[in-house]
């Protein structure tokens, strides 16, 4: 970790973005940012800038995602990791006991009833209170992207309350889910189960979740080449697909 510090920091003195998107690098695949292939081994492809919502868009059709990772480093940080998480929307596991609980009635799903609460309640759920990555610009910049249609929460609730949920932005047919929580045991298991029946039925080609965990590689996650990732982006970024509202219960 200290050395992937030094390697940002020499990153931070090489390539500052603008703070505004009115003058930005050039680039060979985006007018905002290097080329992804660009990043150093850790992933990091450059630091600065702000969230606006047109250059957070431009970083998602361009594999990059914003992510405040290293201590001292204020500016924000640009990542695209090779290799790339995700998950193949035919392979997801789920199993015997989360199928039960799915067909259960025992949660109630919906889709962007609530946003804010989802992504408040990915800042601060479990132990993430006071090490979370979802600064309140962050959130106030997904919330923005909400407003514009691109980004979309899944909510679980039980006996009336709010448990759990997962959100991300949808370009596309690409679907990058950023984050998700629960509260009440299996909550954010049921979110990705539903999120992922619902991508599939509405034609999404891309599910990317950006690095892979114990956690999601227990559900099915898998990884592939940078290379392999952003050429799938590109032909995915293309269709027309809508996200639209999610059937209450899977099938």
């Amino acid at each position: 970790m200290a050395l992937m510090h030094r390697h940002a920091r020499r990153a931070l003195l090489n390539f500052l973005l603008p703070n505004s998107a009115s003058d930005p690098p050039a680039s060979a695949l985006s007018s905002l940012f290097p080329s992804p292939d660009s990043a150093d081994a850790y992933g990091l492809v450059c630091i600065g800038g702000d969230l606006d919502a047109d250059r957070l868009l431009d970083a998602y059709r361009n594999g990059i995602f914003p992510w405040p990772l290293i201590p001292g480093v204020r500016k924000m940080q640009w990542w695209s990791p090779d290799p790339r998480a995700i998950f193949e929307l035919n392979q997801f596991h789920v199993s015997r006991r989360l199928a039960r609980t799915i067909r259960s009635g025992k949660f109630t799903v919906t889709t962007d009833r609530d946003f804010a609460a989802v992504i408040r309640g990915c800042a601060t759920a479990q132990t993430r209170r006071w090490s979370t990555w979802l600064t309140g610009e962050m959130i106030a910049a997904y919330e923005r992207l909400h407003k514009l249609g691109h980004a979309h929460s899944v909510e679980v609730w039980y006996e009336g309350q709010l448990a759990g949920g997962t959100y991300g932005i949808a370009i596309g047919g690409v679907y990058a889910g950023e984050s998700m929580f629960y509260s009440v045991r299996d909550a954010s298991k049921v979110a990705l189960a539903h999120l992922i029946t619902h991508l599939g039925d509405r034609g999404y080609q891309l599910f990317d979740i950006q690095q892979l965990t114990d956690h999601t590689q227990s559900l099915g996650a898998i990884e592939i080449p940078r290379r392999q990732y952003l050429t799938r982006l590109r032909h995915a970024l293309i269709m027309q697909v809508q996200f639209g509202a999610m059937p209450p219960t899977l099938t």
